[in-house]
């Protein structure tokens, strides 16, 4: 029986997608607003954050969320089943 891999969460995407940024942590604080502590104790996994931090720290590293249901629907519109 294979084994799926796991999902990545939006806090996997986010925490990847700031370390491959190669912009620092001052910089994204002061381009976002989010305190340096906030973003060092969200990627040292100590606290996550609010939902409204992490919109504005998506839009800045230049994320976005997709629905899987939307992208399936795209790429078989016709409903076919696999």
């Amino acid at each position: 029986m294979s084994k799926r891999k796991a999902t990545p969460t939006m806090t996997d995407v986010l925490k990847a997608a700031i370390k491959e940024s190669g912009v620092s942590r001052y910089e994204i604080s002061k381009a976002t607003g989010i305190l340096q502590t906030s973003l060092s104790r969200f990627m040292r996994g100590e606290t996550s954050l609010r939902l409204d931090k992490a919109d504005v720290l998506a839009e800045y590293l230049g994320l976005r969320l997709v629905s899987e249901r939307d992208t399936r629907k795209r790429a078989n519109p016709l409903g076919a089943k696999r």
